[in-house]
């Protein structure tokens, strides 16, 4: 399995017959180099979206047109997916699970928000959401955009998953001080990648809170377009 950071919350991972993309972000994504745009995406076969803000959304219906891949995520944000022509939708809810090939997907929720900018202000585009993703034995956590939340407590003890990737710069976010405490209260993570950090000085700079504060894991922080190889 390799699992590759395209710059804030975004992910490429190549999992059992499946290379998976999560909030693919690519135009205006300030940590993905344009020459970097066409790798990124090459050989897609599912694209997942956690929820509705530019940052996560802005590239779908380009990515999803080029690469073919269906989209999949909360049923409201789908709909809107799809008034703006992409053709191949799942749209599901929270506690419910899709296959893509080899991989279950269960979608599982968040604390953060979720819309779209329209001509008269925000549409509503459902409810924010993680995944728990599962294939080749192991079981990932994109927790998306979320803060801490005790919906952790029975998604560890259920999903039992042993790699994470965690927003954690904080502002929008947990911050990674909070990334840690969710990790060791909630989760037995054998792996752990912060994401949602050094996108913008707001945010985080460093994950090394995050690594002091999880002594005995494995806290990688992640180089865009370098593969983690788990």
């Amino acid at each position: 399995m390799n699992i590759i950071w395209l710059g804030h919350g975004s992910f490429r991972i190549e999992i059992e017959d499946q290379v998976l993309l999560i909030d693919p972000w690519l135009k205006d994504n300030p940590m993905l180099d344009e020459a970097h745009h066409a790798d990124a995406i090459k050989g897609a076969t599912q694209i997942l979206v956690t929820h509705g803000h530019f940052d996560h959304t802005a590239d779908i219906a380009d990515i999803a047109s080029r690469t073919n891949a269906p989209v999949a995520g909360m049923v409201e944000l789908m709909g809107w997916l799809e008034s703006k022509g992409v053709q191949q939708t799942t749209g599901f809810n929270k506690g419910g699970t899709i296959r893509a090939g080899e991989v279950a997907i269960t979608m599982v929720p968040a604390s953060h928000s979720s819309s779209v900018e329209g001509e008269n202000g925000p549409i509503y585009t459902g409810m924010e959401t993680g995944f728990m993703i599962s294939g080749e034995g192991h079981t990932i956590y994109h927790s998306g955009d979320t803060a801490i939340m005790a919906d952790m407590d029975w998604m560890g003890d259920y999903h039992k998953p042993d790699i994470g990737i965690l927003s954690a710069g904080g502002y929008f976010t947990m911050d990674m001080a909070q990334a840690a405490y969710a990790a060791k209260r909630y989760f037995d993570f054998k792996t752990v990648i912060p994401c949602h950090y050094r996108t913008f000085d707001a945010l985080e700079q460093s994950a090394q809170t995050l690594i002091d504060g999880l002594p005995g894991v494995d806290v990688v922080e992640p180089q865009v377009m370098q593969p983690i190889t788990v």
